[in-house]
């Protein structure tokens, strides 16, 4: 997809600090576009032939009115921005997310993917601290296509 990133840092981050201070109430996001091409060729990838997602002419006369994402989709742009922003925070691994989805995206919707930490727990058993996040995905128009929960575990040094 192509996608237009603004994120909000740490207070006080420099890549790869270890100690970097996080708040619950922080936040990141990024604005992501769906067009055509991107919804096709993230299906076919990964092996969803449904024609809501290929076929211009049989999804206009379903329910969802045209080509819609799918869910995998915008899950893995979702997992894959807590990846990506923990990254330079030190050694981390995700241990679950849940996802509910709520609304289709259509071909050209412009959704601000944003995760929010709520909770930070020290586990001393993994070495590290289990951040709590949620997530969505919301559409331009406002609605709120997919939320999502997620516990990323921070590794300390």
């Amino acid at each position: 997809t192509s996608a237009t990133s603004t994120v909000i840092p740490w207070k006080g981050a420099k890549p790869r600090d270890r100690q970097v201070a996080m708040t619950i109430g922080d936040s990141f996001s990024k604005n992501v576009r769906f067009d055509g091409t991107n919804i096709a060729s993230f299906a076919l990838l990964t092996g969803d032939t449904n024609p809501l997602h290929h076929d211009a002419a049989y999804a206009a006369q379903t329910r969802f009115g045209g080509i819609i994402a799918s869910g995998s989709h915008v899950t893995a742009l979702l997992t894959g921005m807590v990846a990506g922003h923990f990254a330079d925070k030190g050694l981390n691994v995700g241990l679950d997310f849940s996802f509910r989805f709520q609304a289709p995206i259509r071909l050209d919707d412009v959704v601000q993917m944003r995760w929010t930490i709520t909770g930070r727990m020290p586990k001393m058993s993994l070495k590290g601290d289990i951040i709590t996040l949620e997530g969505e995905a919301v559409r331009s128009d406002g609605i709120a296509a997919v939320s999502s929960t997620a516990h990323v575990l921070l590794l300390v040094p």
